[in-house]
């Protein structure tokens, strides 16, 4: 027999899957090869790594999931057990989980149906998730309405503008029957900063827009969003680790891990990359895209630190499934955290990144 080191795993041999496995007993038991492998390496990395005290963890969030009900399902567990410190998201994410605060309705249906016939009766769809078009028009006259207030009258980052926004959400919440269904509610009260990469690419950035047109001094600061991002990890780096989760890709997972080289390529401050890297995707690597790019290709632009490599783990599988499973095995793993309130911290940690950059610029 074969003295390789390479044959000193746990031998596959599964127990049956009886009544009343838990899913955390289950992915340890069950998920053994292929992307079910990729799936246990992940929720170990995020559960037994990633989730220690001294980690600050970064989210990425693609692909329509509130809609989906992944948000109050997932998003806000993992937030309120303080298993998420930084959040950059679509903007579509965030204006479809304010759907949910508004008491407005998303229903099952089918990818199948006659789209001319759910236009003439007023039917949006997305994929196999549908909803009526008022919904849009509710949430909309819902931004319009607090947009006019004199707290969003100003220049500010995606982060305060989502805080804000949140505490609307929040005070939705507290209506009877309401419940915690929301994701920008829940980063309000944990103090979670919520950013968007491409502000003006959602129906809260079209809803900024208009609200400009009627006169409204609002104005979104995207470098502010660029340079406290890479304040956030270099403030983690400094006391500890950095950690990244990325569902899907996109522009918010590139966002994301730009924050490395903005430190160490155009700020010129030294750095060595994030040390954990987790993505759930369907999109493939060779076609050289972002969403598919590896972590290993990550490391040739700084945003991975090599020497953490082997602590980077892709599983390439849908988020609709992953993300589910995933939040079950860390909820049932770890006792929740104390949240970093990030959000309270932008100025101290900005401030920091100032400091940094012009010791490095003294240096050249």
């Amino acid at each position: 027999m074969s003295g390789s080191g390479y044959l000193r795993t746990k031998p596959i041999r599964p127990k049956k899957i009886a009544p009343g496995v838990s899913a955390a007993e289950l992915i340890e038991e069950t998920f053994l090869a292929y992307n079910a492998g990729r799936l246990r390496e992940a929720c170990r990395l995020f559960s037994r790594k990633m989730l220690e005290p001294d980690v600050t963890v970064g989210l990425s969030v693609t692909g329509a999931l509130t809609p989906a009900g992944l948000g109050m399902s997932c998003l806000v567990p993992l937030i309120e057990s303080g298993f998420i410190d930084w959040i950059v998201s679509t903007g579509a994410n965030l204006y479809h989980d304010t759907h949910f605060a508004l008491g407005l309705t998303l229903h099952p249906g089918s990818p199948f149906l006659d789209d001319r016939k759910l236009r003439k009766e007023g039917v949006i769809r997305i994929y196999d998730i549908l909803f009526d078009y008022d919904v849009l028009l509710s949430t909309d006259a819902f931004y319009m309405k607090i947009l006019g207030e004199p707290e969003f009258n100003g220049e500010m980052s995606t982060a305060e503008l989502h805080y804000r926004i949140g505490r609307y959400v929040n005070e939705l919440e507290t209506l009877p029957g309401a419940g915690r269904v929301s994701v920008l509610a829940a980063a309000y009260r944990a103090g979670v900063p919520i950013y968007t990469s491409s502000p003006g690419d959602s129906s809260i950035g079209m809803n900024v827009a208009r609200h400009i047109l009627d006169g409204g001094g609002l104005r979104l600061d995207v470098a502010r969003d660029v340079n406290e991002t890479a304040a956030i990890v270099l403030g983690a780096k400094e006391k500890g680790k950095s950690g990244v989760l990325m569902l899907g890709g996109g522009s918010p997972k590139n966002f994301l891990l730009q924050t490395e080289p903005h430190i160490q390529e155009v700020l010129g401050i030294e750095g060595a990359g994030q040390d954990y890297y987790l993505q759930l995707t369907d999109a493939r690597p060779d076609t050289g895209g972002l969403s598919g790019a590896t972590p290993g290709e990550a490391v040739t632009w700084g945003k991975v630190d090599p020497d953490q490599l082997p602590d980077a783990v892709v599983c390439y599988a849908d988020t609709t499934i992953a993300l589910p499973l995933l939040t079950a095995y860390a909820v049932a793993s770890r006792p929740p955290r104390t949240p970093s309130r990030l959000y309270d911290r932008r100025g101290d940690l900005y401030q920091r990144l100032v400091e940094k950059y012009s010791e490095a610029k003294n240096k050249r």
